[in-house]
């Protein structure tokens, strides 16, 4: 195989409209950071739910499904309810490197290098030393469409890859101020899938890294929310369609990032309306949970773990001591015990596999609420159609201009 010219994917330049999308961006930023400025409660709880669905979403592409609610015992380091093995091992995995990035949030000596790449890439994978956890690999790789039954992308080779993975760490360091963060995390990501330099991993690796670039930005939103997985998760389709439009079947770092940066934007924009309209949903949560607990003469502990059921999400004994953190297995038995006999919760299932659920009045509540927030924040909203639309009303068109 012919040796490539080492160089890497690089910013496009952008136009008006990318400007435009970037400031929606900064200016959706402003009102999830103003909902959750005052450390609420609620706040902690929602930023678990974001960490969760990152690695759920993640890990989905990969073929590697879980539940909701398996993804929160992995953040708690519990047993899952019904993920498989493999599938639990990959969670896992990605759950401790997620983690670790999001320690070098605020690490002062923190540097962007190889050895941090490869290490992110052990914990993901150290679950099967066959994946050559926090190794380059040594020979060709291939993605294989099973569908169509085709190879759609070939790496670059093997014996390429070390100096490849130079200039990338290098590129990381020295990324250039000109470029908004927003791009370089997403050209991160671009150019660390298309240089595939693991057997295994690379796509959780690439949305990894991206990642760790947006949460080292300075004055950035807490980090949970910096992410696009659960987005990529759910438009997988899309996500693959872009990669292989950018690739173009193999390495071509000379090709035009545009489609690609514009769909990582995008991302970022309704990923922060999916944030926005959980946030605005929590508040109302919290206020039902908070009047409930109350009403009742229950213990004020009681508000977290109930408020954790009206957002959708089963509680088990674990997870009500993740919430409250002071409270004992015992303690918390007794708790759920006590907000099944007050009319709160339903008890599901049988001893370590019981989970609880809110009563049918208070999850037609929660219907509702849900139904009143989100007609008025749609998910699907197009920055870049409000992009055009708001240029071309800046136009003063010449024949509506008249001498006076």
């Amino acid at each position: 195989m012919e040796s490539v010219i080492l160089m890497l994917f690089t910013p496009p330049e952008l136009t008006p409209e990318d400007r435009y999308v970037l400031d929606r961006i900064m200016a959706l930023r402003g009102d999830v950071r103003y909902l959750v400025a005052e450390r609420r409660r609620w706040e902690g709880l929602l930023r678990r739910v974001a960490l969760a669905r990152a690695i759920r979403g993640s890990n989905s592409i990969e073929g590697f499904d879980v539940s909701v609610e398996d993804a929160f015992a992995a953040l708690d380091e519990e047993e899952p309810l019904t993920a498989s093995d493999a599938a639990w091992a990959a969670v896992s995995g990605y759950r401790d490197a997620m983690t670790y990035v999001l320690q070098l949030v605020n690490d002062s000596d923190f540097e962007f290098d190889e050895s941090l790449v490869r290490s992110l890439h052990f914990m993901m994978q150290s679950y099967d030393l066959a994946k050559w956890p926090g190794r380059y690999r040594q020979g060709d790789i291939y993605v294989y469409d099973e569908d169509d039954e085709r190879t759609v992308y070939v790496g670059p080779d093997a014996r390429e890859v070390p100096k490849l993975m130079q200039e990338f760490a290098e590129s990381l360091k020295s990324p250039g101020e000109d470029v908004p963060p927003l791009v370089r995390a997403a050209l991160a990501h671009l150019n660390l899938v298309m240089i595939h330099p693991f057997k295994d991993g690379n796509g959780r690796m690439a949305r990894c890294v991206q990642a760790l670039v947006l949460v080292r930005e300075e004055g950035v939103l807490a980090p949970e929310f910096c992410s696009i997985e659960e987005y990529l998760g759910r438009n997988e389709g899309e996500y693959y369609d872009v990669l292989l439009e950018v690739g173009a079947g193999s390495w071509h770092p000379e090709r035009d990032a545009t489609s690609w940066v514009r769909f990582c934007l995008v991302a970022h924009y309704r990923q922060l309306l999916t944030i926005l309209r959980r946030a605005k949903e929590a508040e109302r949560y919290w206020s039902v949970a908070e009047k409930e607990i109350t009403s009742r003469g229950l213990p004020e502990r009681m508000i977290g773990p109930l408020f954790h059921t009206l957002s959708g999400y089963r509680i088990r004994n674990s997870t009500y001591r993740q919430i409250e953190h002071n409270v004992s297995a015992n303690t918390a038995s007794r708790d759920l015990t006590e907000m099944v006999g007050s009319g709160l919760l339903d008890a599901v299932g049988e001893k370590r596999g019981r989970y609880y659920i809110p009563v049918e009045g208070l999850r037609r509540t929660r219907e509702e609420i849900k139904k009143a927030i989100r007609s008025n924040i749609r998910l699907d909203e197009d920055p870049y159609e409000l992009a055009r639309a708001a240029l071309e009303a800046q136009k003063v068109p010449e024949q509506g201009r008249h001498e006076s």
